[in-house]
């Protein structure tokens, strides 16, 4: 299989368990998750947890059968996915949703967890597990592994939105796969439950968006502040600083490290960041970009990498997506995502 269809599987298997709204069910308030809801007003009721995992089973069933066209309605014309550093359209991924097709044999979403971003943009996450095959361009694959997946919505009106879907495999941070391996089959999701020293790894990508970035200079003044955000949690990360951290997160930030790991809210996230004894000598970002969702909500993806280990373990570069909230005058990381680089 060359290189090309190789990253394109890898894309089709993150929009593989994709949520489709069901908008008057996702405008009933939600029970349990009370507190990630808090700031959500009565006439912007946050989707339910139940809801958006009901509706992400139903359209799993539209996936499996290469129909694109029912995505139309359901991705907002921002979506983005960020899938082995190459950003994804809207158009694009409808465009490969509607060349595959696949015969799943089983299928448990499990492990649900319901993150706000603000009153009118939520992160839904879940442990994927599929047995089956998908084929693509005529090469078939067997989905197997336990994957983590998000995907984060956007109130669009009186409708909700997919803007962004990403997914990780379930990796033991001491036995990753060997260099050359797949990280993922056609139609594989990412999901895992490492310890503490996956959450440093991780915490490398999300901390450091830009720095030493090779992209061109942003046009958007917010995007440059949530670039520069990025880079002061990578000092902070790298110098174990927990304080540094609390002014550049929100209160319910949640984050999924590139072995899987969910960790949220706050105090677990600067937890799992500090915790752990590391080495790092420096870090880099590169591959940048972001957009902006509202006037006070973007999103960036990029390249993170660090020179050094944590646990004795050889830190890896990661592709991450971070999405971020201006509160007064300070944008916070809200919800972060990683990938293997």
């Amino acid at each position: 299989m060359n290189k090309f269809l190789k990253l394109a599987i890898t894309a089709m298997a993150a929009l593989c368990m994709w949520a489709c709204v069901d908008n008057a069910n996702l405008n009933k308030p939600t029970n349990s998750n009370a507190n990630a809801n808090s700031n959500a007003t009565a006439s912007k009721a946050a989707p339910t947890v139940d809801a958006l995992m009901a509706l992400e089973k139903q359209a799993n069933e539209a996936y499996m059968k290469g129909d694109g066209q029912f995505f139309q309605g359901y991705l907002s014309d921002k979506f983005v996915m960020n899938e082995g550093g190459k950003r994804y359209s809207k158009d694009e991924s409808v465009k490969m949703i509607s060349g595959v097709k696949c015969d799943s044999k089983s299928q448990t979403l499990d492990e649900p967890k319901l993150s706000m971003i603000d009153a009118d943009t939520y992160a839904v996450v879940y442990k994927n597990t599929t047995e089956g095959t998908c084929t693509y361009q005529g090469q078939t694959e067997q989905m197997k592994d336990p994957m983590r997946s998000a995907t984060v919505w956007t109130r669009n009106g009186d409708k909700w939105l997919a803007v962004w879907h990403g997914e990780t495999k379930i990796i033991d941070p001491k036995n990753p796969p060997k260099a050359g391996s797949p990280m993922a089959s056609p139609a594989a999701k990412s999901s895992s439950n490492s310890s503490t020293s996956n959450s440093n790894s991780s915490a490398n990508s999300n901390a450091n968006s830009n720095s030493n970035s090779n992209a061109s200079a942003t046009s958007d003044p917010s995007v440059d502040a949530m670039v520069a955000v990025e880079k002061s949690g990578w000092e902070a990360w790298k110098s174990r600083d927990a304080a540094k951290f609390d002014p550049i997160l929100t209160s319910n930030v949640a984050f999924v490290d590139l072995f899987g790991n969910y960790t949220g809210p706050k105090a677990d996230v600067i937890k799992g960041w500090t915790s752990s004894p590391c080495e790092i000598k420096s870090t880099s970002v590169s591959d940048t970009s972001g957009e902006m969702l509202s006037p006070t909500a973007g999103v960036i993806t990029f390249k993170g990498s660090a020179d050094g280990t944590c646990e004795n373990m050889k830190i890896q570069p990661v592709w991450g997506t971070s999405f971020y909230v201006k509160e007064g005058d300070a944008w916070k990381l809200a919800f972060g995502f990683e990938n293997p680089a």
